[in-house]
C-alpha cells in the first residue's frame, strides 16, 4: 500500500490537511475522517490483529442518510421483526445478510466487534453466503444499536431475505459456469498444441515455430490461472492463515508452480511448458466442484428454495372489499383470500370454502390434500381448484416452513462424523503431500534428472486429496435431498449416520403406530331401527357436545333433536320423533329404561349406548386405530432384521390388541415416561442401536435414551422439536426408507473412502517414479474426483426398501424388560 493511499480502506488519500494517525510509531493516512474513525474503534477495542491478517482492503464507512438511519430504526418495530426475527430461549435470533465482506479478516472483525457489545449473546458470520445470526438479549439492547455498530466499521447490515440470498446464488453460480468455460476453452487449445508437440505427430518443428506455440499457450493458460483458478489461490491463503491445510494448498501450489515455470521456460528458454496440465488440472477439479455445488442447490440445503416459495404479498379482505397488502404487515386474525393456483402465504385456518392443497413443500407429499373450512393451512401450500378464506395465525419467522428453513440451516451448519473424518484424513494427507514433494525432487535433482521438476508436479497433483473432499459432502446432500423429498426430514448432523446402524426400532402407540383419534369400529343394533337412522339420532344428540366422543359422530348426517341436556361425565339425552332419547356409556342409559341391556362381549374399545325410554337401539364401538401403513412399515422393518417393540403409557389390553394387529413381537404397556427412558437406555447398555418414533410432544424426554430420535410431524412443535429428525407427513413407511437410504449412504461413502485411498496410495509410488507425466496426473486425478462425485449423486435416484413380511406377536407386561 503507498503512503498516499487510506490505510484502512486503501483509497487515495490525498486530501488537504492530511487526515493522519500514529498507530505503532508509525503515522497512518486517512482517505477521510470516517475511516479514522473506524480505526480508532477497532485499536480502542484491541482488535488490531484485523490489519495484520486481512488480505483486501476493508470497507470504506459512508455517512449515514436521513432515509438509512430511519430504516436501521425501523427494525425496533414489532410488525417489522415479525418477517425475521423469532424468540429462542436466549433472547431473540435474526439472520442477517452483511455487504462489505472481503476475506476472513473481515469476519474476525466483525464476530469479535459484536462480541463486545451489551446484550449480545451469539454473532457468527458466513463467508461463503456472508449471512450473519445474531441473538440478543432484548431487554439489554436493541436490534437498531447493533446494526449500527456493523455500520460503524464500514460494512452494512440489512434483514435476510431468501429472494436475495437467492439471487447471490445465482449471480455465484454465474460466475463459476463463467470460470468453468474460460477453463475448458483454454484446456482445449493448449492440448491442440501440446499433443504434437507430446506424440510427436508434426516432426521437424522449427525452434520460432515450437516458441511461438509457447507464446501462445502462455497467452491461453493465462486467464485460466487468473480468473478460473482465482478460488483455489483463495482458500490456500485463507487455510496457510488458519494453518488448517485442505486440498486448495496443493492444488494452489501445483497450478502456481507450473505456471511460474512454465512462464520461466517461455522467457528464458528449457525444454518443457505445463500450460495444458495447468488448464486441464484446473477445467476438471472446478467441473468436480460444480457438480458437488449443483447437487448442493438441488438439495436446496440452504433453505432459499424453499423460502422462495413464500409469497410477499396477499390479499387482505377488509369487510366487502379486498387489497393487496404485504405479508409482513398481516397480523393475527386477519382474514385473506386465496384463489386457485395460489401459494399460501401464512399459517392459519380455513375461514370458508373447500379446495385441495398441494403441500409438497412442507410433507414431501406430492398428492394434495382436501380441505374445508376448519381445517389448517401452512406457508408454502399450494391451492388447488376452489377460492378458499383464511384467517390468519402465524406470519413471517413463525410459520411452520421457516420452522424447517431453520432446522434446514441447521443441518447445513454441523458436519457429521463421516465430513469430519474425511477432512482430517485430507489434512493429514495434504501436510504429508507438501513435505513429500519437495524429497522427490531432491532426489532426482540429486540423481541428475533433468525432469525433476515435472516428476514433482506430477506428485503434487496426482496426489490431490480432491476426491476425499469432495466425495463425503455429496454423499450426504444427495441423501438428504432425497430424504427431504420423501418428508422425511433430518436435524442433526449426526442423523444420517447413526440411522444406517439401527438394529432396533421402539414406537410409541397413540399418534404414532395409531391414528390419534377416535373412530368407529363396529355397530350392533338390537331394534327395527336401521345402522342409518341409528347413527342420525346419535349424531342429532352429539351435535351440541364437544366431546371428543362427539366428534366421531360429526360426518353421519343427522335428525333434529330437541331439548338436549348434556349429562357431565354420563352422557346426552333429547327429544327426537316425539319421543325421549339418550346416549352415553351402559350405566347413564340403564338408569333411564325399564328394559334390560342386551348381551353384548366387546373385546376393546369404548362402547357408546343408544336408545330410547323403551327400547336398546344401539351400541356403537369407538377406538384408536392403526394407521393405514402401520402394519406395512412394520413388517418391511422386520424384513430388514430389525427388532420392533412397541412401547407406551396406554393400558396393556389396548397395547396387547395392537401389537397383535401390526405383529410386533415384544410390546410393553402402562409405561411412564421414566420407565420409557429405563428402557431405552437398558437397550443401548445391550450394545443396540436404537431408533424411538414418537409423536414429539409427551416422547421427547424418553428419546434422549435413543441412538436416533424421530418425531411425527407437528405444525405447532415443529420450530420447538428436539428430535433428530421429523416425519414431516407421517408416512410410517418413509422410515424404511430413510433407513435403506442410510445404509445405502454408508456403503456409497466406504467406497469412496475406499477408492480415494487407494488411488492416491498407488498413483503417490508412480508419479515418485516419473512414470506419470503431468497432463496425465491431472486427467487421473480429476477423474478420481469425478468418479466419487458421480457414484455420491447416485443416491438422488433413491432405491426401493424391503418387502414387507407378516410375524406373529406376543405381549409382557409393563414391568417386563425386551
Amino acid at each position: 500500500m503507498n503512503r498516499s493511499d487510506c490505510f484502512h480502506c486503501g483509497e487515495p488519500a490525498t486530501g488537504s490537511p492530511a487526515i493522519a494517525l500514529v498507530l505503532d510509531g508509525q503515522t497512518r493516512h486517512f482517505c477521510c475522517h470516517g475511516c479514522k474513525a473506524v480505526c480508532e474503534t477497532i485499536r480502542s477495542e484491541g482488535l488490531t490483529g484485523f490489519y495484520q491478517h486481512r488480505t483486501q482492503p476493508a470497507a470504506t464507512p459512508k455517512a449515514l442518510t436521513g432515509i438509512e438511519l430511519e430504516r436501521i430504526r425501523e427494525l425496533d418495530h414489532a410488525l417489522v421483526q415479525e418477517a425475521f426475527v423469532v424468540p429462542v430461549k436466549a433472547g431473540l435470533e435474526a439472520h442477517l445478510l452483511i455487504d462489505g465482506i472481503t476475506c476472513a479478516a473481515c469476519i474476525w472483525l466483525l464476530e469479535h466487534h459484536l462480541a463486545r457489545k451489551q446484550g449480545v449473546i451469539e454473532f457468527t458470520v458466513n463467508h461463503t453466503t456472508q449471512r450473519a445470526r445474531l441473538v440478543w438479549a432484548p431487554d439489554q439492547t436493541n436490534l437498531s444499536e447493533l446494526v449500527m455498530a456493523i455500520y460503524q466499521l464500514g460494512y452494512k447490515a440489512r434483514p435476510y431475505r431468501a429472494d436475495e440470498a437467492e439471487l447471490a446464488l445465482q449471480a455465484e453460480k454465474r460466475k463459476a459456469i463463467i470460470r468453468l468455460c474460460i477453463a475448458g476453452f483454454g484446456t482445449t487449445q493448449s492440448m491442440m498444441l501440446a499433443f504434437p508437440l507430446y506424440f510427436q505427430l508434426i516432426n521437424g518443428l522449427s525452434d520460432e515455430l515450437v516458441q511461438l506455440f509457447r507464446w501462445f499457450s502462455l497467452l491461453v493458460a493465462t486467464p485460466v490461472v487468473i480468473y478460473s483458478a482465482q478460488p483455489f489461490f483463495r482458500n490456500a491463503l485463507r487455510d496457510l492463515r488458519s494453518r488448517h491445510f485442505t486440498m486448495d494448498v496443493p492444488v494452489a501450489t501445483a497450478i502456481g508452480l507450473a505456471y511460474v515455470a512454465s512462464v520461466w521456460v517461455t522467457i528464458g528458454g528449457g525444454d518443457e511448458v505445463y500450460f495444458e496440465s495447468v488448464c486441464m488440472f484446473t477445467f476438471f477439479l472446478s467441473l468436480g466442484r460444480f457438480i458437488e455445488m449443483q447437487a448442493r442447490y438441488r438439495a436446496g440445503l440452504t433453505g432459499d428454495a424453499l423460502g422462495n416459495i413464500q409469497p410477499s404479498v396477499a390479499t387482505l379482505r377488509t369487510g366487502v372489499d379486498t387489497e393487496i397488502v404485504a405479508v409482513h404487515t398481516l397480523k393475527p386474525g386477519d382474514l385473506i383470500d386465496i384463489k386457485p393456483g395460489e401459494t399460501i402465504p401464512v399459517d392459519g385456518t380455513i375461514s370458508s370454502g373447500s379446495s385441495t392443497l398441494n403441500e409438497a413443500a412442507l410433507t414431501g407429499e406430492y398428492l394434495p390434500e382436501t380441505r374445508i373450512a376448519g381445517d389448517r393451512a401452512h406457508a408454502g401450500s399450494v391451492n388447488g381448484e376452489n377460492p378458499l378464506t383464511l384467517r390468519v395465525e402465524r406470519v413471517g419467522a413463525q410459520t411452520r416452513i421457516s420452522g424447517i428453513l431453520r432446522i434446514l440451516d441447521r443441518v447445513q451448519a454441523e458436519k457429521p462424523p463421516a465430513a469430519r473424518l474425511a477432512d482430517k484424513v485430507a489434512g493429514a494427507f495434504v501436510s504429508r503431500v507438501l513435505i513429500i514433494a519437495p524429497l522427490v525432487w531432491i532426489g532426482w535433482w540429486l540423481a541428475g534428472s533433468d525432469h525433476a521438476f515435472g516428476i514433482t508436479l506430477s506428485v503434487l497433483v496426482v496426489t490431490c486429496p480432491c476426491a476425499l473432499s469432495l466425495a463425503t459432502p455429496t454423499a450426504i446432500t444427495s441423501a438428504t435431498m432425497q430424504l427431504r423429498k420423501l418428508g422425511f426430514l433430518p436435524t442433526r448432523g449426526h442423523t444420517l449416520e447413526t440411522l444406517g446402524k439401527v438394529d432396533t426400532v421402539v414406537f410409541d402407540k397413540t399418534g404414532t403406530l395409531t391414528q390419534g383419534a377416535l373412530a368407529m369400529t363396529d355397530v350392533h343394533l338390537f331394534s327395527t331401527h336401521s345402522k342409518s337412522e341409528c347413527l342420525a339420532i346419535a349424531a342429532g344428540l352429539e351435535n351440541s357436545s364437544e366431546h371428543p366422543i362427539a366428534q366421531v359422530f360429526r360426518p353421519f348426517p343427522a335428525v333434529d333433536v330437541a331439548l338436549i341436556r348434556n349429562h357431565v361425565g354420563g352422557g346426552l339425552e333429547g327429544r327426537a320423533h316425539g319421543e325421549a332419547v339418550f346416549i352415553g356409556h351402559a350405566d347413564f342409559v340403564q338408569d333411564r329404561l325399564t328394559a334390560p341391556k342386551p348381551a353384548l362381549q366387546v373385546s376393546h374399545g369404548i362402547e357408546v349406548w343408544l336408545a330410547t325410554e323403551s327400547r336398546w337401539l344401539a351400541c356403537f364401538v369407538l377406538d384408536d386405530q392403526p394407521r393405514s401403513d402401520a402394519f406395512e412399515a412394520v413388517s418391511a422393518l422386520q424384513s430388514m432384521g430389525l427388532e420392533t417393540i412397541l412401547l407406551s403409557g396406554d393400558r396393556s389390553g389396548h397395547v396387547t390388541r395392537i401389537a397383535n394387529e401390526l405383529g410386533i413381537k415384544t410390546a410393553i404397556g402402562q409405561s411412564t415416561p421414566e420407565q420409557k427412558l429405563n428402557v431405552l437406555t437398558a437397550l443401548s447398555a445391550e450394545g443396540r442401536t436404537v431408533m424411538m418414533v414418537g409423536d414429539g410432544l409427551n416422547d421427547l424426554p424418553s428419546m434422549a435414551g435413543a441412538g436416533v430420535s424421530v418425531a411425527m410431524g407437528s405444525a405447532a412443535d415443529l420450530t420447538r422439536l428436539r428430535a433428530d429428525a421429523v416425519l414431516l407427513n407421517g408416512q410410517l413407511t418413509q422410515l424404511v426408507a430413510a433407513i435403506h437410504i442410510s445404509r445405502k449412504t454408508r456403503r456409497i461413502i466406504r467406497q469412496n473412502l475406499i477408492w480415494a485411498l487407494a488411488y492416491n496410495l498407488c498413483a503417490l509410488p508412480l508419479a515418485a517414479a516419473g512414470l506419470v507425466p503431468p497432463w496425465l496426473a491431472a486427467i487421473g486425478m480429476s477423474l478420481s474426483s469425478l468418479l466419487v462425485v458421480l457414484n455420491a449423486l447416485r443416491l438422488g435416484r433413491g432405491g426401493s426398501p424391503a418387502k414387507p413380511s407378516s410375524t406373529e406377536s406376543t405381549v409382557v407386561g409393563p414391568q417386563a424388560t425386551s
